[in-house]
C-alpha cells in the first residue's frame, strides 16, 4: 500500500485516524501479491482483534506498531501495557469497554480459574503453545455474563491458580532504574507495572511493597 493510497482512505473517527476494515479487505481480495494480501491481512488481525481501539477500522497508530514488527521489534509490551490501561481506565471509572485482545484475556481466564474449566497445562516449549491448545478447544457457549459475574464475585484464593503452569520460572524484572515499577509502552501511551505486587505468580514469597 503507497503513502498516497493510505491518504486517500484514512478516516477521522473522533480522536483518531483510521483505515476502514472494508478498504483492507477489498485490498486482500483485489492484490495480484500473495504476500501483500497476507501482510493486509495480518495487520487487519492487529487492527480489528489485538489493538481494536475503533470498531469495524484499524487504527493508524496500529500501522506504525506493524511497520516495526519487520524490524524483529516485539508487539508483547504494548500487547500488556494496552491490556493494562484498558483494564484500569474500566476499574477506575466503574464502566466502558476493554480496548485490547479479548482473546488473549480468555486465555489468561482459563489459566488461572480452574472454576471455569480445567484445562491440561504443560510449559511453554518448541512443540508445545499453550494457545494452541486453547485455540483448538472447543468453546463453551453455557456460560452466560449473570454466571462471570458471579464466579468473578464470589472467588477465593483457593479458586485461583496463581501461577500459570505454561510459565517457565525465570528470573522476574521487577524494578527499571531507581524505580521499583517496569514501564511497558503502548502504542497509545505508557502504564507503570509492578511486578512486586504479584510476586506469587512467579512462585515468589509475596509481601506488600513500600508504594509512595
Amino acid at each position: 500500500m503507497s503513502e498516497q493510497w493510505v491518504t486517500a482512505r484514512i478516516k477521522q473517527k473522533g480522536e483518531n485516524r483510521c483505515i476502514p476494515w472494508r478498504s483492507l479487505r477489498d485490498q486482500i481480495l483485489a492484490h495480484p501479491d500473495t504476500k501483500k494480501k497476507v501482510d493486509v491481512f495480518a495487520l487487519s488481525i492487529y487492527g480489528l482483534v489485538i489493538f481494536p481501539k475503533v470498531l469495524g477500522h484499524i487504527d493508524e497508530a496500529v500501522t506504525d506498531l506493524f511497520d516495526q514488527l519487520e524490524r524483529r521489534v516485539t508487539p508483547v509490551p504494548a500487547i500488556l501495557a494496552e491490556t493494562f490501561r484498558s483494564l484500569s481506565v474500566c476499574r477506575r471509572t466503574g464502566e466502558g469497554r476493554f480496548i485490547g485482545c479479548a482473546q488473549l484475556l480468555l486465555a489468561w481466564f482459563h489459566s488461572h480459574f480452574w472454576k471455569v474449566d480445567k484445562f491440561s497445562y504443560q510449559v511453554f516449549s518448541e512443540n508445545y503453545s499453550s494457545l494452541k491448545e486453547l485455540a483448538a478447544t472447543l468453546r463453551r457457549d453455557d456460560i452466560t455474563e449473570e454466571m462471570w459475574m458471579t464466579i468473578l464475585q464470589n472467588l477465593q484464593d483457593e479458586d485461583v491458580e496463581w501461577r500459570a503452569f505454561w510459565m517457565v520460572p525465570d528470573e522476574i524484572l521487577y524494578r527499571c532504574g531507581d524505580f521499583d515499577w517496569v514501564p511497558l509502552l503502548g502504542i497509545w501511551g505508557t502504564v507503570g507495572y509492578t511486578p512486586l505486587l504479584v510476586l506469587r505468580q512467579y512462585r515468589s514469597r509475596q509481601f506488600i511493597p513500600a508504594t509512595q
